[in-house]
């Protein structure tokens, strides 16, 4: 195992929380234990040095200005940053990483989900390049102006693009000039396989999981597996139950009806209040989530395997997706759980070394290699 492996294998690297979100619209903070799945107390325990911060924008609630949605959420992580310089530290290179985590600080990732933050302009790409996000997720589950989503592959009357449009071929080569991880996680498979095409760089699924253990759009298929390996990129696996375990799907998928109205009726009473809206919408997910019994910890373990074996240890990863999801396997709560994934790995005949990748040598990897076709641009 060469020295960065053995660097990070003391440590996880999550691709992807949605906590931003509780920060700006609830005031929360990473210094206190509360609620939400990924604080200090929590990172500590579960050994979570990096965390890729979602900087994402709800096209329904805050479509009309996503960029300014985008910096809100952008400043609350920086805020953050500032308050606890002690506990924090921004984190821009993989380098930069490996050094918080030496320090004992957090190392504070961010990752735009969803180029519709983007409202067509590259230069807000620039922008947010600026402020410390190092990945962007092309759509999120909306087609928009980057490419086609996974998410609206049958809505009627939304137009797609046949895959990546030429705008979004445009910000993937821009994203390679500037060293920024290409997301390809609720791509549509099309926008996938055209991303790679384009891409110079090794890309990213930062919360994927595997369709040929559970059949949803959002997940990938055994080719996609295999192009990303090819690629030299990295699947992060995704913990929510309806990804990793094809009964909650199944069944949860009954309920989406049920979902789609309580989250309608919740956008418009709390239209002009983001904070009541984030935690009814939350509330409102789990409770209809939790009537639907949680699959056991082998679902999430059998996916982080199965990309192992398909696609290569040296190219599966951690993508939680903590603080957006209304339910996770049992045992596994917030980031406090992560090593009880070692554990599992290990059981099943994963090297210590093999597991320092899955956890955080991969996509350290991946984000350094990123870095230096950046510099050949």
């Amino acid at each position: 195992m060469n020295l960065f492996v053995l660097a990070a294998a003391l440590f996880v690297v999550d691709g992807h929380a949605d906590t931003p979100q509780f920060l700006l619209d609830l005031g929360t903070d990473l210094t206190h234990s509360g609620e939400q799945m990924v604080d200090l107390p929590k990172a500590r325990q579960g050994r979570l040095g990096a965390e890729f911060f979602s900087i994402w924008v709800d096209p329904e609630f805050h479509g009309a200005h996503p960029a300014r949605r985008a910096l809100d959420l952008i400043d609350a992580v920086r805020l953050q940053l500032e308050r606890h310089p002690r506990e924090l530290a921004l984190t821009r290179t993989a380098s930069e990483v490996l050094a918080a985590q030496k320090t004992g600080k957090l190392a504070v990732l961010m990752g735009l989900e969803g180029g519709h933050a983007l409202e067509g302009d590259l230069r807000m790409l620039r922008t947010f390049h600026r402020l410390g996000v190092r990945y962007m997720t092309l759509t999120w589950s909306n087609t928009n102006e980057l490419g086609d989503s996974s998410g609206d592959a049958q809505k009627p009357g939304v137009k797609h693009h046949g895959g990546l449009s030429a705008l979004g071929r445009q910000a993937v080569e821009e994203m390679n000039r500037l060293g920024m991880l290409v997301d390809i996680s609720h791509v549509a498979d099309k926008t996938f396989f055209d991303a790679l095409e384009v891409s110079k760089a090794p890309v990213i699924a930062s919360h994927s999981s595997c369709r040929a253990l559970t059949d949803h759009p959002r997940n990938m298929t055994d080719e996609m597996l295999r192009a990303v390996a090819k690629n030299g990129g990295v699947v992060m696996v995704n913990f929510f139950s309806g990804f990793v375990d094809e009964s909650f799907r199944k069944a949860f998928e009954a309920l989406r009806p049920e979902e789609d109205k309580a989250v309608a009726a919740i956008n418009e009473k709390y239209k002009d209040d983001p904070a009541a809206r984030t935690k009814a919408w939350f509330t409102a997910g789990r409770e209809i989530a939790a009537r639907v019994p949680r699959p056991p910890m082998k679902s999430l373990i059998d996916h982080i395997e199965h990309v192992a074996r398909v696609a290569g240890v040296d190219h599966a990863g951690i993508g939680s997706d903590f603080d957006g999801i209304p339910s996770m396997p049992e045992g596994i709560d917030s980031a406090a759980d992560l090593p009880k994934i070692a554990s599992e790995l290990r059981k099943r005949g994963f090297t210590p070394a093999e597991v320092a990748k899955i956890f955080s040598g991969n996509v350290l990897r991946v984000l350094r290699a990123a870095e230096k076709v950046a510099v050949t641009q």
